[in-house]
């Protein structure tokens, strides 16, 4: 049998299900991956290295013409117009020249994903994008032997709108790089189907939208518009068989495509400095800093072990966090390559902040080098702070970004650390450091300051600088220092009136 020939029902059999219409027979396999176009990954503002994948159950699939019901309780169901590749013979272990000889048709599909869901699963997307209906495909299937697929074109209709449009000559991947990979780990069989991503303009549907899709050669074959209509769903989860929907402003960012689309502040809402602030905290010294922060019962604040690149620079920032685990060969494997955490880390970093990193004070390794201090120089960062070694040490100088390390390592990463997660608490120099903790550094060392008490530590620190600043004055005109130093009542009030009339 031609491998292009669907699978016909013989006389007497069971009427094939609906579902799958538009598919030679109900998939054995669904294969999805995260990230394949450059606008959709720019979008996201991360590229990875290699694809990436997850499984969808056959029984989500649907055909054109159906509903999908937005669960009870949820707000972000999100739609994705993808190309869909039908395997038609087997594939094991194919090169990618091989690869497209295994695909015998192409037609259109909806990946929907319930963003509600996504956090609990942690990438699995099990439940995010596995309910009944979360795959559309078709209506009609192309014949992936008469097709170039370089130039594949995939549309997608909001009521009418069009809102997603772009071509394989976007992707970040080939067509034929995904089937190649994927039979390197398990065998490609008939039916089987691989989703190959989704472009820029993915957003939100809701009950009474129509989300429609079509895949074409422009000017040429189309699958036709794969037509799905949301509906409300009255069925509510059961917390007492798992957990419940959640969202936040990052999955609601993120499903609908902006925060702007979303309905939230178009610009980074990440807390910062003002200028007025920064520029006080530019001018109070760390040691001062240090003073008001134990008044207030905060020993626990200093940043131990590290040094400035560049004598007499100051550092004021609030703090972004990577953290580094030690390293272990089989971690290292599964997340030291690709797009990994100290590469998110750099390439979200904003103006004015600081990257603090926690390297357990272990020096015997670099934990940043110059490529990617000019990264956070570029995109504006403060600075960097780390208590853990630097690679290319005068390289990483010369940028011109403050950086507070421990010291020089030739080594790379991999020898004792393996990056793990970012924007989370961390350990740097013996002090605990949370994203948007005010992070200021000079001369004497580096300090943390709890956001909401900065406005009157920096207060406080410049107002005894002015009072220490008089005392020294008054000390080099040949006073003891005993009653001056700390200051009696005496010389409280001499303060009191020279400040009254300067």
């Amino acid at each position: 049998m031609d491998q292009n020939t669907p699978v016909a029902t013989t006389a007497g059999a069971a009427a094939p299900d609906t579902r799958f219409a538009a598919l030679p027979a109900r998939p054995g396999k669904i294969v999805a991956i995260h990230l394949s176009y450059a606008s959709r990954a720019d979008q996201r503002g991360r590229r990875p290295q290699h694809p990436s994948y997850f499984f969808k159950p056959s029984s989500s699939v649907a055909a054109s013409g159906s509903t999908i019901e937005r669960p009870e309780g949820t707000e972000l169901l999100a739609f994705e117009g993808e190309i869909a590749l039908v395997i038609g013979a087997p594939a094991r272990r194919v090169t990618i020249d091989e690869a497209w000889s295994r695909v015998a048709w192409v037609t259109a599909a909806n990946d929907f994903g319930l963003y509600d869901l996504r956090a609990n699963d942690k990438g699995s997307n099990v439940r995010s994008k596995g309910g009944d209906g979360f795959t559309p495909i078709g209506p009609s299937l192309l014949d992936a032997r008469a097709i170039d697929p370089a130039k594949l074109r995939v549309r997608t209709w909001l009521n009418g709108v069009v809102v997603q449009d772009d071509s394989t000559a976007g992707l970040l991947f080939p067509l034929a790089q995904l089937v190649a990979d994927l039979s390197q780990h398990f065998t490609l069989e008939r039916g089987d189907v691989i989703l190959t991503g989704t472009p820029a303009g993915s957003s939100v549907a809701v009950p009474g939208d129509v989300v429609e899709v079509e895949v074409d050669v422009p000017g040429g074959e189309s699958s036709g518009r794969l037509v799905t209509t949301v509906v409300q769903g009255s069925a509510a989860f059961d917390p007492a068989l798992g957990s419940l929907p959640a969202v936040d402003d990052v999955q609601r960012t993120e499903a609908w495509g902006s925060r702007e689309a979303a309905g939230l502040p178009a610009d980074d809402t990440r807390p910062g400095l003002s200028p007025e602030l920064r520029a006080k905290l530019e001018a109070a010294p760390v040691a001062g800093l240090s003073g008001q922060l134990r008044k207030r019962g905060l020993n626990n604040v200093t940043i131990d072990g590290v040094r400035a690149q560049h004598p007499g620079s100051k550092l004021v920032g609030t703090a972004r966090t990577l953290r580094f685990v030690p390293n272990r060969e089989d971690l290292f494997a599964s997340h030291g390559g690709g797009y990994n955490a100290q590469k998110r880390a750099f390439d979200s970093v904003g103006d004015g902040e600081v990257i603090v990193i926690e390297a357990r004070g272990e020096t015997g390794s670099g934990t940043l080098g110059d490529i990617l201090a000019i990264r956070a120089h570029a995109r504006g960062a403060a600075g960097i702070v780390t208590d853990g070694g630097v690679r290319d040490a005068e390289a990483v100088a010369a940028v011109g970004i403050a950086v507070y390390s421990a010291g020089a390592h030739p080594a790379v990463l991999g020898r004792k650390h393996v990056p793990w997660d970012h924007d989370v608490t961390i350990a740097c120099g013996g002090t605990t450091v949370q994203p948007g903790d005010i992070i200021v550094g000079d001369a004497d060392g580096v300090i943390v300051i709890p956001p909401g008490l900065v406005e009157e530590i920096v207060d406080a620190t410049l107002a005894q600088e002015d009072e220490d600043a008089w005392i020294a004055q008054r000390v080099a005109e040949g006073h003891p220092i005993d009653g001056l130093f700390p200051m009696n009542e005496e010389w409280q009030g001499r303060y009191r009136a020279w400040r009254e009339t300067n």
